[in-house]
């Protein structure tokens, strides 16, 4: 039986090679090309579903993202023509570093209410700023309403945050006039009612295959309004109790993107991030080093 047993198996084990061997060479490509197209389809769809941009990608999508200039106004660019391109912006940057400067102290002198009112167009550039990021990163641009949802989320939490400061500081003066009242008495209430309209507007939108990307762009925006809102609350805050604790912060800040372009300027060599090719290590260690001494 065990003879029998062993001349069956050589007998099967021939005719599996003879079987490979009669496979035309096209059948044998096939194979290999099928399954490699059934690796790439399976691995497309993880990209588009769940997978975090590839590095090339981030390349691509550095060109589309606001990055600093070199173009220079014309009066200037022909009285500095005669520099290098480099001290040419170095100059350049150096004016408009102490116009800026210059403007900033005008608008302390105007007071708290001036404070405000920069600090919620800041507020803005910056919200702005970081959910196009997150659109780029999350390809969403053809979902319905989502741009318009992620701002009425800004403008009903700016309700929410400046609507306490003017309460606590102009109380007084708000309730004065009888068409506000109402505002002042339901402020949180209402506020309450503008988010959960919008959170149903959200559901609304849903679309059934993209579940996935609506709900990451929602956190992402919810995760900028964090940062953002919150922060630019607590500098109104600070502005209210006393100016010298909005000064002595936005003057650390201003000492360190000064500090970061010097020191990347004359000794910048490593790229930080591909997101912002123009930042160096240099510059980034520097400027916090300044910082730190400067504060």
């Amino acid at each position: 039986m065990s003879a029998e047993a062993e001349i069956r198996r050589r007998n099967i084990g021939e005719g599996d090679s003879l079987g490979e061997s009669s496979l035309k060479p096209d059948d044998k490509g096939q194979k290999p090309a099928q399954e490699s197209t059934t690796a790439e389809s399976s691995d497309h769809i993880d990209s588009e579903e769940e997978k975090l941009p590839e590095e090339k990608y981030v390349e691509e999508m550095s060109k589309t993202l606001p990055q600093g200039t070199n173009k220079t106004p014309e009066v200037l660019g022909q009285a500095l023509s005669g520099l290098p391109d480099r001290w040419r912006n170095w100059v350049i940057r150096g004016i408009f570093t102490w116009i800026m400067i210059s403007g900033f102290c005008l608008i302390i002198y105007g007071g708290p209410l001036a404070l405000m009112i920069t600090a919620l167009a800041v507020q803005v550039k910056c919200f702005e700023e970081i959910i196009s990021i997150g659109y780029s990163v999350y390809r969403i641009h053809g979902l319905p309403w989502f741009r318009s949802l992620s701002w009425y989320f800004l403008v009903s939490s700016n309700y929410f945050f400046y609507g306490e400061n003017l309460v606590d500081y102009f109380g007084v003066a708000v309730n004065r006039v009888d068409s506000l009242r109402f505002l002042v008495k339901y402020h949180r209430f209402l506020s309450f009612c503008l988010y959960i309209i919008g959170f149903v507007w959200f559901v609304l939108s849903l679309v059934k295959r993209y579940y996935m990307k609506q709900f990451s762009l929602f956190a992402w925006t919810h995760v900028a309004l964090l940062i953002v809102v919150t922060q630019s609350y607590f500098i109104i805050q600070n502005i209210f109790e006393g100016l010298i604790w909005f000064i002595v912060p936005v003057s650390m800040i201003v000492c360190n993107d000064v500090m970061a372009y010097m020191f990347g300027f004359f000794f910048g060599r490593t790229p930080l991030i591909k997101l912002s090719p123009k930042k160096t290590w240099e510059g980034f260690i520097g400027g916090g080093f300044a910082t730190v001494v400067f504060g």
